[in-house]
C-alpha cells in the first residue's frame, strides 16, 4: 500500500464542555469528544493519534441521543454497534438519587432507590472488590461523594451478638434465579468547596496470576481541585492521600476526571475543555504538573505563519488568540507541536489576525476595533528555550521590552508589565491592606517564567499574555478579514457589511498606525484579502460574488505609496456564481486564485504573458485555468510557495465538509478538457476537519518546522484551521508529488 501524501503532524484540539467525556483505556491511550468527533491522545509521546488503538472496542454518546460502539478492524477504528446492554445499571439524577437497574427478561427494571444526596447527582461509577462485592461511588452538587457497597447476601447469616457493633443500614433487594443481594453506605467522603461533577477508580491491575482493582478513587471538583482518596490499612476508614489543583486565571474548575492503568498519573478537563495532567514522581512520591496538549474550545476562525516559520498563531471564536511551536528536546530527536502562549483573552469572540513582524501580530473580533499586540521579552526568551531557535533578537531590542502583560479588573486590554512594575507589585503585596476596595476587584497580575519546557494551563491563562500596543478604530461594525504586505509596512482590514458604504477595505501604516486609505469597491462583506508577495497588488473576494485587485501607487513619487482600483469583476462578469470564500497568490505573483461556495476554483492572472499580475499595461485579468469543481463548497484555498518537481503549481483547498485537497496547476493553452488540474492528494477520514476548513496556510519556508538538514528542502508544511475547533499541520514531501 502506498503511503499517504499528507503526514499528520500535530493536532491542537481540546475536551468538549460537558462532564464525562474523557476516558482513559487499559492500553494507555486517552479518548476524548472533541466538537462532534473523538480523539485519541498519548500523553507518554504528547500526540494526538488519529485512529490507531491499541484496544479493542470504544464507547462514545452524543447529543444525537444515539450511543456508538468503535472497534478496531484492520488497523482503523470502525462503528460495529449502535446499542448498549448491561446487566446492572446505576443511573444519578437531578432528583438527587442514584436508581438502580437489572436487566430481567431483556428489559432493565428498577429495583433499587439510593437516597441521601441533597442536589443532582453527577456521575456514577462502579468497581470491583472480589467475587461477590461491587463498590458504587457517587457525587453530586451537594459536594458530596457517597460509597456505597453491593453484595450478596449468604443464604444464612450469623446474628451479631455484640450490642457495640454499628452496622449501616441494608436496602435489599431480589433477582430472579440470582439470589438475594444488599447494598450499604461504606463512607461519605467530605473535602471539596464546590459542585463535584466526576470521580473515577482506579483501573484493575494485574497482580500475579489475578486482577485485583485497589480501592482508591480519584474526584474533580468545580473548586478546581482533584483528590485521590482510600481507605486507611489500619483503621479502613477513607481519608484523602493526595489533592492536586490550579489556582489563578479565569476557569470554572474541573469537569472530570481520570487515572492512568498503573495509577501514576491522573488527568482533570476543565470548564474550557483545557486538559490538566499530573504524574507522580517515583523517587520522591510527590504529585507535579505534565506537559499535556491543548487547543480551542470553539471554531477556529484564523491562522498564521510568523514570517519565520517557526511558529503559528490562531484565533477562534473561543475568544482567545493561541501560538503553538515545536517543543525541540534531546538533540533534536524528539519534536512535538504545543501551545507556549495565550497572547490574548479577550472578551468577543475572535475573527481573523495578522502578522506584521516576527513577535507582532493584528486581531480583529466581534467588536469595531483592532488591537496591535507585541511579544514581551519574557516571551521571547522562553520561546527560544523551548524551540532551540537561534538569538531572535538582539540584546538591546530585548532589553526594551517590557516583561509582560497582565489584564486590569474588568478590563480588555493587556497592560505591558515592567520590571519596576514587578519590583512595586511585590512591596504592595507585602503591605497591602485586606480592607481596602481595590483588594477586592484585582488585576490578573504577571509572575515572570523561566520556561524550557510548554506552560501549564494555569502559566497559559495567566502569564503568557502579550502587552497591547495600539488600538485602530474606524470601521463601523465587527471586524471579519486582515491581511498585511510582504514588507509588514501595511495592513488591509475589512468589516461585516451589508452595504457598500461600510464594505470599504480600511489600510493602515504600520510604523505610524495612522489611517492611510479607504478602498471602496464591494457592495457586502470583503471575506477574504492577499497581498501579491512582490506588495504591489491587494487582492479582495466578496460576499458579493466579486473580487477586486488594487494597485499600489509608485513609492518614489508617492511617499504613501496610495493604491488605487486595477482590475475587478462584476455581477455581469462574474465567473463565480456564489460567495467568494477565499483567495491566494502565487510565489511569483504571475497569478492568483478564488474558491467559492459554488464548488469552483480558478486561476486568474495575464494569460499567456508571463508577467506579473499588473505589470502588462492595458491587458486585462482573465482566467487562466480551467474552472475546476471541487465537489463541495471551497471554503479555503491556498498556493504553496515553492514549485513542484515537474514545475507545476501546488495548490491546497479546503472544503465545507472537512476535507482538504491537494492539487497540481500548470499554465495550459487549451482550457476546454481541464487537463491543467491534477488531483495529487486528499485527507482520509481521519486526517480531514469534520466541520468546515475555515482556514489553510503553507508554511513560509521549506522543511519542516523543529527540523534541520539539507533534505528538509524536500518537504512543506501546510497548517489547517476547522469549524471542528481543531488545529492541524500537515507534512507534504513535495518532491514526491
Amino acid at each position: 500500500m502506498a503511503a499517504p501524501v499528507m503526514d499528520t503532524c500535530h493536532v491542537s484540539c481540546c475536551a468538549n464542555r460537558t462532564p464525562n467525556v474523557v476516558s482513559w483505556g487499559r492500553g494507555g491511550l486517552i479518548a476524548f469528544g472533541t466538537c462532534n468527533s473523538v480523539a485519541l491522545y498519548n500523553p507518554q509521546v504528547l500526540i494526538v493519534l488519529t485512529c490507531h488503538c491499541p484496544e479493542t472496542q470504544l464507547v462514545s454518546g452524543g447529543s444525537d441521543n444515539n450511543v456508538v460502539v468503535w472497534e478496531k478492524q484492520d488497523g482503523k477504528v470502525c462503528v460495529i454497534i449502535t446499542s448498549l446492554a448491561v446487566p446492572v445499571l446505576a443511573c444519578g439524577g437531578d432528583d438527587s438519587r442514584v436508581h438502580l437497574y437489572v436487566q430481567l427478561n431483556g428489559q432493565f427494571q428498577r429495583l433499587l432507590t439510593l437516597s441521601g444526596h441533597e442536589d443532582w447527582v453527577r456521575c456514577v461509577e462502579w468497581a470491583t472488590k472480589g467475587k461477590n462485592k461491587l463498590w458504587l461511588a457517587s457525587c453530586s452538587q451537594d459536594c458530596l461523594i457517597r460509597v456505597w457497597r453491593l453484595f450478596a447476601k449468604a443464604a444464612t447469616e450469623p446474628v451479631q451478638q455484640t450490642d457495640a457493633v454499628l452496622k449501616m443500614k441494608e436496602n435489599v433487594f431480589q433477582v430472579s434465579g440470582d439470589g438475594e443481594f444488599a447494598v450499604t453506605l461504606e463512607t461519605v467522603l467530605a473535602g471539596h468547596e464546590n459542585w463535584v461533577y466526576g470521580i473515577h477508580w482506579q483501573p484493575p491491575c494485574v497482580k500475579g496470576d489475578s486482577v485485583e482493582q485497589p480501592l482508591k478513587l480519584l474526584s474533580a471538583s468545580v473548586d478546581k481541585t482533584m483528590i485521590l482518596w482510600g481507605p486507611e490499612e489500619d483503621s479502613g476508614m477513607w481519608v484523602e492521600l493526595v489533592r492536586v489543583g490550579e489556582v489563578g486565571g479565569n476557569t470554572l474548575g474541573f469537569y472530570g476526571c481520570q487515572m492512568s492503568p498503573d495509577g501514576f498519573m491522573i488527568l482533570a478537563h476543565a470548564f474550557h475543555g483545557a486538559l490538566h495532567l499530573w504524574h507522580c514522581d517515583s523517587n520522591q512520591g510527590e504529585w507535579r504538573p505534565s506537559v499535556v496538549i491543548s487547543g480551542h474550545f470553539n471554531a477556529v476562525q484564523d491562522l498564521s505563519w510568523d514570517p519565520e516559520g517557526d511558529f503559528i498563531i490562531t484565533v477562534g471564536s473561543d475568544q482567545t488568540t493561541r501560538l503553538f511551536t515545536p517543543w525541540t528536546r534531546n538533540g533534536r530527536s524528539e519534536i512535538t507541536w504545543h501551545e507556549i502562549s495565550r497572547p490574548q483573552i479577550h472578551g468577543y469572540d475572535m475573527q481573523c489576525l495578522t502578522m506584521v513582524g516576527r513577535f507582532q501580530f493584528v486581531s480583529g473580533a466581534d467588536e469595531k476595533v483592532l488591537r496591535v499586540f507585541k511579544a514581551p521579552r519574557n516571551f521571547v526568551e522562553s520561546f527560544a528555550n523551548i524551540s532551540l531557535c537561534a538569538c531572535l533578537l538582539c540584546v538591546q531590542d530585548i532589553a526594551d521590552l517590557p516583561e509582560g502583560a497582565s489584564t486590569p479588573a474588568l478590563g480588555l486590554s493587556n497592560k505591558a508589565v515592567f520590571q519596576g512594575d514587578l519590583t512595586s507589585q511585590s512591596s504592595q503585596q507585602d503591605s497591602e491592606d485586606f480592607n481596602s476596595l481595590s483588594n477586592q476587584y484585582k488585576e490578573s497580575y504577571f509572575q515572570p517564567l523561566k520556561l524550557t519546557e510548554p506552560p501549564t494551563e494555569d502559566d497559559l491563562l495567566q502569564n503568557t499574555l502579550w502587552p497591547e500596543v495600539q488600538k485602530l478604530y474606524g470601521h463601523g461594525f465587527e471586524m471579519f478579514c486582515l491581511a498585511s504586505d510582504s514588507e509588514r509596512t501595511v495592513v488591509a482590514s475589512a468589516c461585516k457589511a451589508s452595504k457598500s458604504e461600510h464594505a470599504a477595505i480600511l489600510l493602515w501604516s504600520t510604523t505610524s498606525w495612522k489611517q492611510l486609505q479607504s478602498l471602496p469597491c464591494h457592495s457586502l462583506t470583503v471575506t477574504q484579502m492577499a497581498f501579491s508577495p512582490n506588495g504591489r497588488l491587494l487582492l479582495a473576494v466578496s460576499r458579493d460574488r466579486t473580487w477586486s485587485l488594487w494597485r499600489r501607487g509608485n513609492p518614489d513619487t508617492d511617499t504613501e505609496a496610495s493604491f488605487s482600483l486595477y482590475a475587478n469583476t462584476s455581477k455581469d462578469t462574474a465567473v463565480h456564481t456564489r460567495i467568494i470564500w477565499s483567495c491566494d497568490w502565487s510565489s511569483d505573483s504571475k497569478y492568483f486564485v478564488t474558491s467559492s461556495r459554488d464548488k469552483k476554483v480558478i486561476i486568474w492572472g495575464h494569460c499567456g504573458s508571463g508577467d506579473s499580475v499588473g505589470e502588462c499595461e492595458g491587458e486585462s485579468v482573465t482566467p487562466c485555468s480551467s474552472v475546476l469543481d471541487v465537489g463541495d463548497s471551497a471554503t479555503a484555498v491556498s498556493i504553496c510557495p515553492y514549485l513542484c518537481s515537474d514545475q507545476s503549481y501546488l495548490l491546497a483547498v479546503g472544503l465545507e465538509n472537512g476535507k482538504i485537497v491537494l492539487y497540481k496547476w500548470r499554465p495550459s493553452e487549451d482550457l476546454s478538457s481541464g487537463s491543467d488540474w491534477s488531483r495529487c492528494g486528499e485527507t482520509d477520514a481521519c486526517q480531514s476537519h469534520t466541520l468546515t476548513v475555515k482556514r489553510l496556510r503553507w508554511r513560509p519556508r521549506p522543511g519542516r518546522a523543529g527540523h534541520g538538514g539539507n533534505e528538509e528542502r524536500a518537504w512543506v508544511q501546510l497548517a489547517s484551521a476547522g469549524a471542528d475547533h481543531v488545529v492541524k499541520i500537515f507534512n507534504i514531501k513535495i518532491s514526491a508529488l
